[in-house]
């Protein structure tokens, strides 16, 4: 792999002309957040000089398909293929010793997130929130590690709530908390795009994020122990904060403008006293502006990989998978197949539904129909889909309780079935084409 950091990703950036520099004095509240989402999905920002701080902000890393295929080096329509792959064959990691971590050069217990240039995003944010950080815990029983991303909202110089959701965290802070036992945590803040989508992998409790990480890189993944607690963290981040979660304390946390575009509501939730600060000299703070592309591609792309493993055990000729960005990259689900048998369209259905609960509308198409195409998507709907023959509905599934329409949770899922039938006269779904039309250059054709 051609990086292992933050920085090295900035410099192929900066190489491709895809990286920019805005020179001048930018406010933390607002301003860096309007400019990184006119910006993204065109070119990462880094803000050289925000108000009130001597340390950078980049964001918009990987704003487009076409950036996380740069990243990955391989095309874009096998993202979630070579995702799958990797979190089939995951690679150990790698401790090295703390001289050897740039993140190890400035060593703080005394922990103020004031000197962090942490931005306010939306207008109706309730302060200041950490987006871009790899939040890293252990299995309390087993050692087991499990690497996530979760809204971070500074509640003073060493204390942050979170929003945790019923998932892998959420079980180890119980197991820690029936014991009246803090849970012990790392958050990493600065890392390349590899690390950053591993922790979105949808993973069985007990997988290793970094782990998926190692076989992306094609070379072990380099971490160091932290100061405080008793978890390894990337050894070539920007940042890292250490600390615990808090048993049996819940604090306000939110309104926080969350991927669905809403603002996710206020509320007592879980936490966390931070004990310990480590950084390069001289750190490069990193921020995701929430519900931008590059938001819901970082969530969707290893989501993609996890679900199409699943969708292909239930039905093998499963080809490929798309998070819409127009479903916030969780809720609507596109799957590609070449269909052999009636029914299997809907078993594709059922497998994606298991796969994630996040998922609410699947359609289902033939291997015709281009799935990253919403005009193709659409279209098989429309001339291969009878409703009362192709629509199924589910009530009462566990949903997000992101999405505003569910009822804390409680949500009606839908499959559609936009496939050929089987059995028609040859023929009746051929899609027209005009020979030779792909290799047309318009320009060819036309003067002046």
């Amino acid at each position: 792999m051609r990086y292992k950091s933050m920085r090295e990703w900035l410099d192929i950036l900066e190489d491709m002309g895809k990286l920019k520099h805005v020179k001048k004095a930018v406010s933390i509240e607002h301003e860096i957040a309007a400019v990184g989402k006119k910006a993204c999905g065109r070119y990462a920002i880094m803000f050289d000089n925000p108000k009130g701080s001597n340390i950078p902000i980049v964001t918009g890393l990987t704003g487009s398909r076409d950036f996380f295929s740069k990243a990955l080096n391989v095309p874009v329509s096998e993202l979630a293929s070579h995702f799958e792959k990797a979190q089939t064959n995951p690679r150990e990691c790698k401790i090295i010793e703390k001289h050897l971590s740039p993140v190890k050069e400035v060593i703080t217990k005394d922990v103020d997130l004031g000197k962090l240039p942490i931005p306010v995003h939306h207008e109706k944010d309730s302060g200041p929130y950490i987006t871009a950080g790899l939040l890293i815990a252990k299995n309390p029983e087993t050692g087991e590690r499990n690497v996530s991303i979760h809204r971070l909202q500074v509640t003073d110089k060493n204390h942050l709530g979170i929003l945790m959701l019923p998932r892998h965290l959420m079980h180890y802070y119980r197991l820690a908390e029936k014991k009246n036992q803090p849970l012990e945590i790392a958050i990493a803040i600065g890392l390349d795009p590899i690390a950053m989508l591993s922790s979105q992998a949808l993973t069985p409790l007990g997988q290793d994020e970094f782990c998926i990480a190692s076989a992306l890189y094609g070379e072990p993944m380099e971490l160091v122990k932290c100061e405080t607690v008793d978890i390894e963290v990337p050894a070539h981040a920007e940042i890292i904060l250490e600390g615990v979660i808090l048993p049996n304390v819940r604090e306000l946390e939110g309104p926080f403008g969350e991927y669905p575009k809403y603002y996710g509501p206020r509320g007592k939730r879980e936490y966390i006293e931070l004990t310990c600060m480590t950084t390069r000299k001289d750190p490069i703070f990193q921020t995701i502006v929430p519900a931008t592309d590059e938001h819901l591609l970082l969530g969707g792309i290893p989501r993609e990989g996890g679900i199409l493993q699943l969708v292909k055990n239930a039905v093998p000729t499963t080809t490929a998978v798309h998070l819409t960005p127009g479903g916030t990259g969780r809720y609507h689900l596109v799957i590609q197949m070449e269909k052999k048998n009636e029914g299997e369209a809907k078993n594709a259905m059922f497998a994606a539904f298991g796969s994630s609960q996040e998922i609410k509308h699947v359609v289902v198409v033939d291997r015709d129909v281009d799935i990253f195409n919403p005009v193709e998507v659409n279209w098989a709907i429309a001339t291969r889909c009878q409703a009362a023959r192709d629509v199924m509905i589910i009530s009462g599934a566990c949903g997000n309780k992101l999405d505003p329409s569910t009822k804390d949770g409680l949500s009606d899922k839908m499959g559609i079935d936009a496939t050929v039938p089987l059995g028609e006269p040859e023929g009746k779904f051929e899609k027209i084409r005009i020979p030779n039309e792909e290799n047309i250059d318009l320009e060819d054709y036309i003067e002046g």
